[in-house]
């Protein structure tokens, strides 16, 4: 049955091809009673809706066998249609009665069916809205989330997993906005066999966008704090519904707060608690994004997580000078360092270099199938990028201190993407 709008607390919600896997998680976790902000799916159905309303359907399907140039043609005028039109009156009638009973300010993020698979997690690589509370601002969110489908950066990745945009389907997630004192990410496995937590304050957006240096929690499988790494979090973003339109902004953290912890190690062994409950319900290791607010942890994302043994590094590199960070790619990687400074440096980079650089933001997720790994300043291990990294097998160390001055250019590197240690030798 055709259906536009799914409350995530609806058992059909659980159907990761009606909602995208991301809704359907969400929904699986908060049907076992685990604690997620709530909310509702606008199915791939109502996507559908709408390109039939648009009269594009032809175009969508004529995509997959049209050559380079045409399909570069036909999915700028999808997108540019999917952006720029209103919905079809049924569609808006449904969508416009779930907004209006929605909690508010709210979320509004991508539920591709293509997105937080086993074998492919697209992490950062579509949309997400923090802080809305307007119907204008809402529904220019939804279409922005339908057109993210059919982006340059999108399509390419797709490619390199054998997809295209025209044989799958964008919902959206639209969810209360947590008003989150601390946010991050988690591993419930890692190859020493540990559990993992990042955190930093406000909102996680910037743990996922690789923009500070987020704490570093490891704990046992059996949820004891094994150690607990203050971060360098600098700022936060934080949401200002009411202030200027509404939205997020970025805010100066004081100074006693950017390298201080934020969680204690009551609340990261409740969270840990909370990592393994996670993944007895989906059955399998997984990562997750939580924010805490006044009244405890909300789960907000929990997709598959790719794990390897540790690799064993040759020798001769444990006498070269090392940096330690996050580890947060997989395995064990060698090349020549590009230190880059601006993205205008990125053609510098060529097949198997180890790139070097500040921010390792998902906008990076183009350069990843051509790099040997990563090493940044900023980031940590549950960032987009380290998702991508681990999807990809690529080793990747984030938030090490004056990485681009201290890796000569030209370098040979050694990237240990599980221990987090990089190394180098002229």
């Amino acid at each position: 049955m055709v259906s536009f709008i799914l409350p995530l607390s609806d058992p059909a919600a659980a159907d990761a091809e009606r909602v995208g896997p991301k809704a359907a998680n969400l929904a699986r976790l908060a049907q076992a009673g685990l604690p997620t902000p709530g909310g509702f799916c606008i199915t791939a159905d109502a996507y559908h809706r709408q390109i039939r309303h648009l009269g594009i359907a032809d175009a969508v399907r004529a995509y997959a066998e049209a050559e380079q140039t045409t399909q570069r043609r036909l999915s700028v005028e999808i997108r540019l249609a999917l952006y720029q039109s209103e919905l079809a009156p049924d569609l808006r009638a449904a969508v416009l009665a779930a907004w209006s009973e929605q909690q508010k300010p709210a979320a509004v993020r991508s539920s591709a069916l293509v997105e937080d698979r086993a074998d492919t997690s697209f992490a950062g690589q579509f949309e997400s809205f923090l802080g809305l509370a307007d119907g204008g601002e809402f529904f220019t969110a939804l279409r922005a989330c339908w057109a993210a489908l059919w982006t340059t950066n999108a399509r390419r990745s797709m490619a390199q997993h054998g997809l295209d945009p025209s044989v799958t389907a964008m919902a959206v997630l639209v969810q209360p906005l947590v008003a989150a004192q601390a946010s991050g990410g988690g591993l419930s496995e890692t190859a020493e066999g540990h559990m993992l937590i990042s955190a930093t304050w406000g909102l996680g957006s910037t743990i996922a966008q690789g923009e500070v240096v987020p704490d570093r929690i490891v704990l046992s499988r059996h949820g004891f704090v094994r150690s607990n790494q203050a971060g360098r979090k600098n700022h936060r973003e934080s949401c200002v519904h009411g202030v200027s339109g509404g939205g997020t902004a970025a805010q100066a953290v004081p100074d006693e707060l950017a390298r201080a912890p934020c969680l204690s190690a009551g609340q990261a062994t409740a969270l840990g608690r909370l990592l393994r409950k996670t993944e007895t319900v989906l059955g399998m290791p997984v990562e997750i994004e939580w924010a805490l607010d006044g009244d405890g942890f909300k789960l907000l994302q929990a997709r598959p997580l790719r794990v390897q043994a540790a690799a064993v590094p040759d020798e001769i590199w444990l006498k070269h000078p090392g940096l330690n960070g996050h580890p947060a790619g997989i395995g064990w990687g060698t090349g020549r360092a590009v230190v880059v400074n601006c993205e205008c440096e990125l053609a510098r980079v060529a097949p198997g270099d180890i790139l070097v650089t500040c921010v390792a933001g998902p906008a990076l997720s183009h350069i990843l199938p051509r790099v040997g790994g990563v090493v940044a300043e900023l980031g940590g291990s549950t960032s987009h990028l380290a998702s991508l990294a681990r999807e990809r097998g690529i080793p990747m160390v984030l938030g090490v201190l004056d990485a681009t001055r201290h890796i000569p250019d030209g370098a040979q590197v050694a990237v240990d993407g599980v221990a987090g240690i990089v190394r180098w030798r002229a």
